[in-house]
């Protein structure tokens, strides 16, 4: 079970921690357990609950008559809103998928965008704020980690499905080799890109996660790529990141890609000849 500071609850739901204490102290909805310095906590339930309401809310009925609702009725209003399918809607579903560890309605939610819209803007437009939703609460710990290896595996599976749908590229001038540095598991951007990459005809090694360095000049040595990207997400020293990339230019003529969290924050201390990127456009501007 998930216990959930109000920062917490405001960061999954996208409603003020201001609005949520008006809404507790005007109309009674949620009753959260305090600490003795009046701090406080709330369950799995109450932020479930207080997604259903956030929802009927965004949708257009006021706080007021959401007050005046038994549960049922609630449920029941809500239950008819998801079917508009907003955007907002949609990320509130995937949430609510992952504290229920509901696979049937996380699945079926990826299924239906990847329809209408296409793995790109699939992952783009909704699972990436998803994922920026719920990645705090795993950095301090209010998330379950089997929730979010859960979630992680889902989305995981579904982009590895779609990248066996495609054919194999014939060889090309440009060989792109994709990998995870050695501390580095969260694979879910780089598979991403592997995806865009073959749907874009481009010839790709995609070596996964946690490669050690001495196997990582093994293999730019055989396969003689044109581009090397690799994706960055666990927290390192900056000063790990600034040696790495140095040496790296130094071992490869090979044109240099990164991104993820890490590259963000430590961006000052990327060499200048290495290419950063992130979002699909600027990948793309690298690759032309």
């Amino acid at each position: 079970m998930g216990v959930y500071k109000i920062k917490d609850i405001e960061l999954l739901t996208g409603i003020k921690a201001h609005t949520i204490r008006i809404w507790e102290k005007r109309y009674g909805i949620l009753k959260p357990d305090r600490t003795d310095t009046q701090i406080r906590s709330y369950s799995d339930e109450e932020l479930l609950q207080l997604l259903t309401i956030s929802l009927l809310n965004k949708n257009g009925i006021k706080i007021s008559r959401i007050a005046e609702m038994s549960s049922n009725e609630i449920i029941s209003k809500a239950k008819a809103i998801t079917h508009s399918q907003s955007h907002d809607t949609i990320i509130d579903q995937l949430i609510v998928s992952l504290i229920q560890m509901d696979e049937t309605l996380f699945c079926q939610i990826l299924n239906d965008l990847t329809e209408e819209h296409g793995i790109n803007k699939m992952y783009e437009t909704y699972i990436l704020p998803f994922l920026e939703r719920i990645g705090v609460m795993w950095i301090v710990g209010t998330i379950n980690p089997a929730q979010e290896h859960f979630i992680s595996n889902l989305i995981r599976q579904k982009i590895i499905a779609e990248i066996d749908k495609l054919p194999i590229p014939l060889a090309s001038e440009k060989r792109i080799l994709l990998y995870l540095p050695e501390h580095e598991w969260h694979e879910l951007g780089l598979l991403f890109y592997q995806f865009y990459l073959r749907t874009e005809g481009y010839t790709t090694i995609y070596l996964g996660q946690a490669l050690p360095y001495d196997a990582l000049l093994k293999s730019i040595e055989f396969v003689q790529p044109s581009h090397i990207i690799s994706s960055w997400l666990t927290a390192v020293d900056e000063s790990y990141v600034q040696h790495y990339f140095k040496r790296l230019m130094q071992e490869t003529s090979a044109k240099i890609m990164c991104s993820g969290y890490q590259i963000k924050l430590n961006h000052s201390k990327i060499p200048s000849g290495i290419n950063t990127f992130s979002s699909l456009e600027e990948l793309k501007s690298h690759l032309a």
